[in-house]
């Protein structure tokens, strides 16, 4: 099976993905989701483990601690517009391959290196976002790996990506993009170290009104064992809320005071404890609650906003999350398995 055509906003772009874990791949999906055609430098006998991160890629298989082969990637990256790799910081400079060595063969390549030391639990440790999350009087709660290796890693990697770009059409010249991981968490925690210590930021782990001790912020468990969220913050949303739900009248005064949050928590907790899941759904979706029901991660593409969206899209059995964002004029496509990586590195050498 051949690659669908893409006519998606970075079609002609030729990338080179070194073999990573975790953000690199999701960095590598984006852009062939965009249209970008990349080759991906594998080790041999290597197996793709998740369909859906690692798609549309043509593979090649190299053996970086051979010179031929070395000599065979240094080749292929020559033709390409951007180099993409996540190794250890002085991996690459070791095997003759970092930025040095591949922009003195080509002056316009864009090479992107997303670096960090450890896992993402340790990342976002450091940064202070680890140290937020979780409920007052116990230990932080590790939120995936969805803050650091793709939030503040693969997200802000693509991103400067594109902007290097960018500015090489002005300057005709490439240069490094050091996508540090660290780096990303730190901008993704501004909003938060911008503002002055008070409800919205405060030094005590659950206590913050975006942590889950805020009464209208939070979880609740329904009467089936579902879940619920509620996220009712602006007066006009908490309000509402309040009459669909038929609750105390006391609970309409001292919202945002912090020291009826617990109180009111209570509260609100026995009450969302008398009916179902779907029955909350039935009384508060589609209106200002600002509510949604906690949908496990098999069954989100089934919820009926996700389904309007087109959020996942099935191919070949499995289920894609669809391309992210869209485009009005080039849309962005899902496309199938790739190609020979020799066969298009020939290609691109053969286009100059």
């Amino acid at each position: 099976m051949t690659l669908d055509k893409s006519n998606g906003p970075l079609t002609g772009l030729k990338v080179v993905e070194f073999q990573a874990i975790g953000p690199g791949p999701h960095v590598g999906m984006m852009l062939a989701d965009m249209g970008a055609e990349i080759i991906r430098i594998e080790r041999p006998g290597y197996q793709p483990t998740n369909p859906v991160a690692e798609r549309a890629r043509h593979r090649m298989a190299l053996d970086l601690k051979n010179q031929e082969d070395r000599n065979t990637c240094l080749d292929v990256c020559r033709t390409a517009d951007v180099v993409l790799e996540g190794y250890r910081p002085g991996v690459m400079e070791r095997l003759g391959l970092g930025p040095d060595v591949l922009m003195e063969a080509n002056s316009r390549l864009i090479y992107a290196r997303m670096t960090g030391w450890g896992h993402d639990l340790n990342y976002i440790a450091i940064t202070g976002a680890l140290d937020a999350i979780g409920n007052r009087g116990e230990l932080p709660v590790p939120p995936q790996n969805l803050v650091g290796d793709f939030g503040g890693g693969s997200m802000f990697c693509a991103m400067g990506i594109l902007a290097a770009l960018y500015e090489r059409d002005r300057s005709g010249k490439g240069q490094v993009v050091d996508a540090a991981i660290v780096d990303g968490v730190t901008s993704l925690m501004s909003f938060f170290s911008g503002l002055p210590e008070g409800a919205m930021r405060t030094s005590e782990r659950g206590a913050g009104l975006l942590s889950g001790a805020a009464h209208f912020y939070r979880c609740y468990r329904c009467k089936d064992g579902g879940e619920i969220t509620i996220g009712a913050i602006e007066p006009q949303f908490y309000a509402e809320l309040l009459e669909r739900i038929d609750a105390p009248a006391e609970l309409a005064s001292g919202q945002l005071d912090p020291a009826n949050w617990d109180d009111y928590t209570a509260r609100l907790a026995k009450l969302f404890e008398t009916r179902t899941q779907a029955e909350w759904c039935e009384i508060l979706e589609g209106t200002d609650a600002c509510f949604a029901p906690v949908v496990p991660l098999g069954e989100a593409r089934d919820h009926a906003h996700l389904k309007a969206r087109g959020a996942y899209v099935e191919r070949d059995g499995i289920w894609h999350s669809a391309p992210a964002p869209r485009f009005s004029r080039t849309p962005a496509v899902i496309r199938d398995a790739a190609e020979d990586g020799e066969a298009v590195a020939a290609s691109w050498r053969a286009e100059g």
